[in-house]
Order: structure tokens, then sequence, then C-alpha cells
């Protein structure tokens, strides 16, 4: 292949074409393939396992909780965290930060399970599971810790999966987060890394802040006296976003660029370049004075969601 057509190959790999959230078995087939060239010998059966159970979870299928009925923070959310972290500990990985095969595990694990603090149990009588916003981080540790036989962690296990969700909470300074080993505390920046990155790389990420301003509705939240105002706030927060992934969370955050890579032969981090070109729609939507914003959002069917919902 011609250096140019290289360069074009180069310009058409986005994260869209490679990943897909909807289909689920193929993440986790590609987790595998990462996992295990790293770690021939590793267990991922357990990964595996998890995966499943998480699906039933989220179905309503898990003894003792209800269906997830927030639209934000679904199972596909948990999905493209998974992967995200999934390539981000592929990128440590070769890149020569690694983790003992156990803890990547765990890693992956917290991944699925990071979110689960909005899954509403059999007693609950009100809400879809967003009037947890404010605590859900806690609610998914203690979740782990309360379900660690279920899901096959031992105590020990179930107390750094914990740990690592713990870090995961935009509202909790990184330095308070307290970690029982250095590569645990790698760990959980790989995490943290792909919960933002996960999210904000998701091609219909601007569509889906419009669930979001539901769930935070929901939740009580203050400042958002519109569902235009969670697209006009998400700008700051996406500079407050670059600033944890540059710095707490710098030394593996870009790490994924030596995953796509090795993997896909183009050397990006196609998931800051995805987030990149959201936030650059964002400001047209912004300045756009016509007041009819959800014209502009058309990668998802607003209008049959919000009929469903009704």
């Amino acid at each position: 292949m011609g250096k140019n057509m290289e360069n074009v190959a180069e310009r058409e790999i986005q994260l869209s074409t490679i990943m897909n959230t909807a289909k689920p078995r193929s993440i986790l087939a590609e987790a595998r393939t990462y996992f295990k060239t790293a770690h021939p010998e590793g267990d991922f059966c357990r990964v595996e396992k998890v995966f499943l159970l998480t699906k039933r979870l989220y179905d309503g299928r898990m003894p003792g909780y209800l269906a997830c009925a927030v639209e934000y923070h679904d199972y596909a959310h948990c999905v493209a965290v998974f992967a995200a972290s999934s390539r981000i500990l592929d990128g440590c990985e070769l890149s020569g930060l690694r983790l003992e095969p156990e803890l990547g595990v765990e890693l992956l694990i917290a991944a699925l399970f990071h979110d689960t603090g909005y899954i509403r149990e059999e007693a609950d009588a009100w809400g879809t599971g967003a009037q947890y916003t404010r605590v859900h981080v806690n609610r998914s540790a203690a979740f782990v810790r309360r379900e660690a036989r279920a899901v096959g962690l031992t105590v020990e296990a179930a107390d750094r999966v914990a740990r690592m969700i713990l870090a995961t909470d935009l509202a909790r300074p990184w330095a308070e987060c307290v970690f029982g080993c250095e590569a645990e505390r790698m760990a959980a920046e790989i995490l943290a890394a792909a919960d933002i990155l996960g999210q904000m790389a998701d091609r219909a990420y601007l569509e889906k802040l419009l669930f979001l301003y539901n769930e935070f509705r929901e939740a009580g939240i203050a400042g958002y006296d519109n569902a235009f105002d969670i697209l006009r706030k998400t700008a700051g927060f996406y500079e407050s976003t670059k600033a944890r992934l540059d710095g707490p969370l710098g030394r593996v955050s870009g790490k994924v660029t030596e995953h796509f890579s090795q993997r896909h032969g183009v050397a990006k981090n196609l998931y800051r370049e995805a987030v990149i070109r959201q936030m650059a729609y964002l400001e047209t939507i912004i300045a756009d004075d016509s007041g009819d914003f959800r014209r502009k959002l058309r990668r998802l069917d607003l209008d049959a969601v919000e009929s469903r919902r009704a």
C-alpha cells in the first residue's frame, strides 16, 4: 500500500467503525483476545461469566433486583465502559505498564459493575433508579461486596473491585481515593479513564445527554432548568474531564493509542478524537440561536424514545 493510501485509510478509521455496543458478544470476544495475548495462561472465564450475569442483572433476571430503568446509565453504557477498559488495559500492556492477570480480571469485572448502583432492588417502591444518582457509586461498591459470592469473588477481591469503582466518582477528589497497592491504583486509573472516554466517545453521546437530563431531574439535582442546560454545561464538564484525564489519569489514558496502533494499524487515540468531534459539534448546537436544538441531534430517534417512555 502506498503512503497516500495509508493516509487515506488512517483518516477513515473512527471508533464507531470498529466498535458496536449493540453487539456485546463481539466486544467480549475482543476483550478475551487482548487479555489472552498478554496473559496466555490467565483465566478469562470469570470475566465471561460475570459478563453474562451482568446482562441478566440489567434485564431484571437476577433474583432480588429489578430491570434497569434508566436510559443513560444503561446496559449499553456498561458495555461501552467495559470495552474502553479492555482497550486501555491492552494499550498499557503493550506499552510495558503491566498488571498481573488476576488484577486485570478484577478491573474488567469492576467495569461491568461500576454503575450497578442505578439498579433497583425488588423492595424499591418508586423511581427508575435515577433517584440514586448522587450515591450510585457507593451503591455500586456495596453491590459488589454484597454479591461477592454470587459473582465468584473472594471477600478480598470484592474489596479491590469496590475500591476501583469508588475511584470513578467525579465528586471524590482523586487524592482521597484509597488503594491496597500501586498496581491496584493503576487498575483504578484505567477504569476511571474508561468511564469518561467510554461515554463521551459514544457517537450518540449528545443525544443521550437528554436522557441524562431526565436522570438529573428525577434525582433533584439543581442547575438544569431544561434539557438545553445539560448541553450547554457539558462544555464545562469536558474541560474538567480533560484535566482529570491528563492529570491523575494521565499515565494510562493515552496508552490506548498503542492499542489502536498495534491492533488496528492507526496510531491515534480514537477515543479522544471522537470526544473532540462531539465537543466541536456541541459548540455549533449551543451557538445556534434558533432554539430548536433537537433537530441537530439525529443519531437517535428521540421522539420514539419519549413515546415509549410515555
